[in-house]
């Protein structure tokens, strides 16, 4: 779920502690279940927010115990819903689980126009995303979803970058960018001063990262640049990218960033051949 590196392990602790107080502050007459005996603590027990998810009474005990287990977005809804978890409450329940956090409930999602759509499509087999002033995740080709594993679950490059340890595990030179990732955010949020969204993407993840955390507390400020990102695919090798970010000047806050092949680095060929590997697959 979570992976057993030391920040891992910190969520795991994280996520026992907060889905047991959730658990304690609901009584069983507040959810529907009838008040059967003495108990000897407070709130619902286990099996009875296991029944009210709908989730076996061991998986969702191994989950509070915050072990390797898969967790998909839907199970973790049903059990936001069990425990009466509120948005902010449920966004922390999927940081915790190593997930990226949803949109909120009933939130519009932010439009695509179809030439950006083209766009960003077009740019394929090279990796292409639109993201917005907080770094969300607008529009992603194919190509970007098969080179950096993104997937429905992401939905923030910065989350992502911290919380994914399959994106971690791929990135070759995660720990040397890491400080600057995290000051390019912080000059992207210093243009926004009142805007509480980039206060609430930080404090989520200083909760669940203690590397963002850590450098977060640094206070580095540092322009985006053009940059290099290299990734180590796990069907085709290493992968090596000049990246070249673009502001829409009619999308105030939105930014298109392309990946291209590095030159002499091969990317291009392995690139052709990831794009035929994944076109046999839907096949």
């Amino acid at each position: 779920m979570v992976g057993d590196s030391p920040s891992a392990r910190g969520r795991r602790e994280q996520l026992r502690d907060f889905l047991r107080s959730r658990r304690a502050r609901l009584a069983p007459e507040g959810v529907g279940l009838p008040r059967a005996g003495r108990r000897r603590t407070p709130g619902l027990r286990r099996e009875e927010v296991a029944m009210l998810a709908g989730v076996g009474v061991s998986w969702y005990t191994w989950l509070e115990q915050g072990r390797d287990i898969k967790v998909s977005t839907d199970v973790l809804d049903a059990v936001s819903r069990a425990l009466r978890l509120d948005e902010p409450e449920r966004r922390h329940l999927y940081l915790l689980t190593g997930l990226n956090p949803p949109a909120p409930r009933g939130a519009a999602r932010a439009t695509v126009t179809p030439e950006l759509r083209r766009l960003i499509d077009a740019w394929a087999p090279r990796p292409a995303v639109l993201r917005d002033r907080y770094w969300n995740l607008i529009a992603v080709n194919d190509a970007a979803a098969a080179v950096f594993g993104y997937d429905e679950a992401d939905h923030n490059c910065l989350v992502t970058f911290f919380t994914n340890d399959r994106y971690r595990s791929m990135h070759t030179h995660w720990f040397a960018i890491a400080p600057d990732v995290v000051a390019a955010f912080r000059a992207d949020a210093a243009r926004y001063p009142d805007d509480a969204e980039f206060a609430r993407i930080v404090e989520g993840l200083r909760t669940v990262s203690p590397e963002f955390d850590e450098l977060w507390a640094r206070h580095d400020v540092a322009a985006a640049t053009q940059a290099v990102k290299a990734v180590r695919h796990p069907e085709v090798g290493e992968l090596i990218f000049d990246t070249t970010v673009l502001t829409l000047p009619d999308k105030p806050g939105y930014h298109v960033e392309l990946q291209n092949p590095l030159p002499g680095s091969g990317t291009q060929a392995r690139l052709e051949r990831l794009a035929t590997i994944r076109l046999a697959s839907t096949a």
